[in-house]
């Protein structure tokens, strides 16, 4: 595929609307034709950085907006997830495997790891009471190429 291709969602900020962008993801990057398991690692941070923004940048306020942007480049998708909410003190720490700001929840404090792990590049910006950008990058192997 030559060329690119852009898409932007924004939504509420509620955890009903998680499942909506993974498959909105899901449904734009379909054109390069991946496999399961890339369409399963970008359901899997597109879910990772939704619930992010849902439950700390927002602290679970449905009315802030998260907004997806993506991007494909050729065999490259970008996808930039955004917030407006509280934003992230020390970034360092909330990069650390394990750490959560939100103990009472039960969460894992795995979700920059996760995407960082399942992406080929990753980048995380915040400013105190403005917001968080993720932003990330995955080449897919279009199965096409591989028949070509």
């Amino acid at each position: 595929m030559n060329g690119t291709n852009e898409m932007k969602l924004s939504f509420s900020a509620r955890s009903e609307n998680e499942a909506f962008a993974r498959i909105a993801v899901a449904a734009f990057v379909s054109q390069l034709d991946p496999t399961m398991d890339e369409l399963n690692d970008l359901k899997t941070v597109v879910s990772e950085g939704v619930t992010n923004a849902i439950i700390h940048g927002y602290d679970s306020d449905p009315s802030g907006m998260v907004t997806i942007e993506a991007l494909i480049e050729g065999e490259h998708v970008t996808l930039v997830i955004k917030d407006e909410g509280k934003g992230i003190e020390d970034l360092d720490l909330a990069r650390q495997p394990l750490f959560t700001s939100r103990p009472e929840m039960e969460r894992s404090g795995m979700g920059f790891t996760i995407m960082e792990n399942f992406m080929d590049g990753f980048d995380v910006s915040s400013t105190p009471g403005k917001g968080t950008s993720i932003a990330m990058t995955k080449r897919i192997e279009s199965k096409k190429a591989l028949y070509n």
